[in-house]
């Protein structure tokens, strides 16, 4: 486990042209403005019987999903509104560099916007690579070239990431774990039952097809078949998206000398030699081991012109994006329509936007939060943490199911908790990053490179506490149970999460929920894994663990309940982590709104009450439409559950919402108080 995300944004088809009002610019003037999108609640719909109908419906029955996008919501919204800005910063650059990352920024978005050259160049970025993969002779060189492919970003079988030892979190280790599919998971190779997971699997052979014609196979499509029958192969040894998320379970410490005896039949010194591991760490972590296992005899059993067209097919998906337009528009075709949905493609210059901060994210950023991040945004953000963390601690204090010695220890974890806001402290060093203005294809490969290196360096030396997973411009925030630290870059602080404007209920409901979620990871059922230094360790007695099973039961049964398509059931288990950050989250940052009011009575605003406005500032969040194919990929892959769920089921586990609302037993968002899942 490397890291909790609290969104769910999928296949990287974010933003729109809808948006949120926001009720705080058309508050008149001497009135508080309660931060309620109130145009947008439906009144025919009861707050008792949906609320997140309630709070959205007339939202919901007007908004249309943008053509290029395959889900409309909050985040998008947000991540949309970040687009012109950021054009503008890296359009600056390209115009009149005033440093040497400007000069970066400025030359790769415009090798990614000179269509034409892209255009001449057709297919010719790849062809040597093609070709190189054609003259290999035998399977030794397999190694190699999965190493390679690590390298630059290119799918394999093998993968591997950099992160701190999961027991030892003063060091970094090399973690080896199962990749190689074109599909979004194995369900859509192996569920031969279910009619939309098997036309999927149709069309993707059909899409590789095409692919591969359009590199210049002439055999396309009989390795088409055979890549597919390949990847089938892969994915019928994978671990499941639940069996990942143990992180006991994927913790296998092998000695570097010792770590190919699991796959005898492949070279893995040269592969360890290939990818910079050997000589850098004495030993490895391998996450699925009975994957490597069984993958030997995979490569084994596949012929070596199958490993070859399944290397050119996996070189071609890289690069599609970066080719002509036949290449671009295919790729589209399949990854953007039948998979999510989407009907059009985004804008050029969007996806050179996204390009472009993939590679020099931070160079941006820089720039980023000097415009658009105002030093007061920080500082409201940090009293509202503070204030989440105390009522976190109070409630630890309370608890009826913890015994005194495992709360003793959870107050310790909280104390060591590290909160990091809007920005980084240090900046990341782009100087070794090489990036010409007329070579795009060449600048993703080596900005892959470049990342990878920087990865790689990191062996043998000390953590770097100052580094940040996600960009300033990132609509998004996460918790590191290695770190144990809470991260909220500096772009979700906007409404609808956090409105300056707005009176503190809302922002104790929306961004309030978001903290509270966050901090929250630290003792979810993957979290509470890892002690206050993000050491893995059991620090629970017998007794927690059974009393906090026997409420996450409850949880991963109500969840899995919950139907979002016909035929397609939420995912309990694998949802569990972000159910439980939901439900704690929102009970713990109702309980900081509370303290914040220091024993105050809350204003009436828009008709509404303090608590009324709390909880309906968390739905408001959540508020989001989604395409079906996209909604299949997120219920086979996403640690999240649709928005309305995160909406109402967190909401029907929470005993403010039944006083807030008055909710009667005969209600539909009504449980009984014994089927109530409080936690933290």
């Amino acid at each position: 486990m490397k890291r909790h995300l609290l969104s769910a944004l999928t296949l990287g088809l974010l933003g729109g042209v809808c948006g949120f009002a926001n009720a705080a610019d058309k508050a008149p003037a001497g009135k508080a403005a309660s931060g309620i999108a109130i145009e947008y609640i439906d009144p025919s719909v009861r707050a008792q019987d949906d609320f997140f109908v309630h709070t959205n419906g007339k939202w919901l029955a007007t908004t249309e999903i943008p053509a290029d996008k395959s889900s409309w919501g909050a985040f998008h919204k947000l991540h949309e509104d970040t687009q012109p800005q950021l054009r503008k910063i890296i359009e600056d650059a390209a115009a009149s560099a005033k440093d040497a990352d400007q000069q970066r920024i400025g030359d790769f978005y415009a090798s990614f916007m000179d269509e034409a050259r892209v255009e001449q160049l057709g297919v010719t970025p790849v062809k040597g690579n093609l070709a190189k993969i054609a003259a290999i002779g035998d399977k030794k060189a397999l190694p190699q070239l999965f190493a390679e492919f690590n390298r630059y970003g290119v799918t394999a079988p093998i993968n591997l990431t950099i992160h701190q030892d999961n027991k030892d979190s003063t060091k970094y280790v090399v973690d080896f774990f199962q990749d190689g599919l074109g599909l979004p998971d194995r369900d859509y190779y192996l569920k031969k039952d279910d009619a939309k997971l098997a036309e999927a699997l149709a069309k993707y052979e059909i899409h590789v097809t095409k692919m591969l014609t359009l590199a210049g196979d002439a055999n396309a499509a009989a390795n088409a078949k055979a890549i597919v029958a390949f990847e089938t192969d892969i994915a019928k040894i994978q671990w499941s998206k639940v069996e990942l998320r143990d992180p006991v379970k994927a913790y296998n410490k092998y000695d570097i000398a010792k770590v190919g005896e699991l796959m005898p039949g492949f070279d893995w010194n040269a592969y360890l030699a290939a990818t910079g591991v050997q000589g850098k760490a004495t030993y490895v972590i391998v996450s699925q081991p009975t994957y490597f296992q069984a993958l030997d005899k995979v490569l084994a059993d596949t012929p070596l012109e199958t490993l070859k067209a399944y290397a050119q097919w996996q070189v071609i998906h890289d690069a599609a994006p970066y080719l002509s337009k036949a290449f671009v528009d295919e790729n589209f075709a399949f990854y953007g329509t039948t998979l999510s949905g989407a009907t059009e493609n985004r804008p050029r210059w969007k996806r050179a936007v996204s390009a472009t901060e993939g590679a020099l994210g931070e160079a941006i950023g820089k720039v980023y939060v000097q415009q658009h991040f105002p030093a007061e945004y920080k500082a409201r953000m940090e009293v509202l943490v503070k204030n989440l963390l105390t009522a976190f601690r109070q409630s630890i204090d309370t608890l009826d199911w913890m015994t005194p010695a495992t709360k003793k220890e959870a107050r310790t974890k909280l104390a060591k908790f590290t909160t990091k806001i809007g920005y980084p402290n240090k900046w990341r060093d782009y100087s070794a990053l090489t990036v010409k203005r007329d070579d795009l294809l060449g600048n993703m490969q080596r900005a892959s490179e470049f990342n990878y290196n920087k990865e790689m360096n990191k062996l043998g030396k000390p953590i770097d506490r100052d580094e940040w997973l996600m960009t300033p411009q990132t609509v998004n925030a996460y918790y590191n149970p290695e770190m144990n630290e809470i991260v909220f870059p500096a772009s979700i602080l906007q409404p609808p999460f956090f409105d300056p404007k707005a009176d503190d209920a809302v922002n104790y409901g929306a961004i309030g929920g978001v903290i509270g979620h966050e901090i929250s990871h630290g003792f979810d059922d993957q979290g509470a894994q890892y002690d206050g230094d993000g050491n893995l360790r059991d620090w629970w007695s017998p007794a927690d663990h059974k009393n906090f099973k026997a409420k996450t039961s409850q949880l991963v049964a109500q969840y899995g309940a919950y139907s979002p398509l016909p035929g397609y059931q939420v995912n309990g288990e694998l949802t569990l982590g972000e159910n439980i950050g939901d439900n704690s989250g929102l009970a713990v940052a109702h309980k900081a709104y509370k303290l914040s009011l220091k024993g105050k009575k809350a204003p009436v605003i828009d008709g509404l009450t303090g608590d009324q406005r709390f909880y309906m500032g968390w739905a408001q969040v959540w508020r989001m439409k989604m395409r079906e194919p996209a909604q299949i990929v997120q219920i086979k892959t996403d640690p999240h559950a649709p928005g309305q769920f995160r909406a109402n089921g967190t909401m029907r586990n929470q005993p403010g919402f039944y006083e807030a609302f008055k909710v009667k037993s005969n209600d539909k968002m009504y449980l009984p108080p014994k089927e109530r899942v409080i936690i933290w």
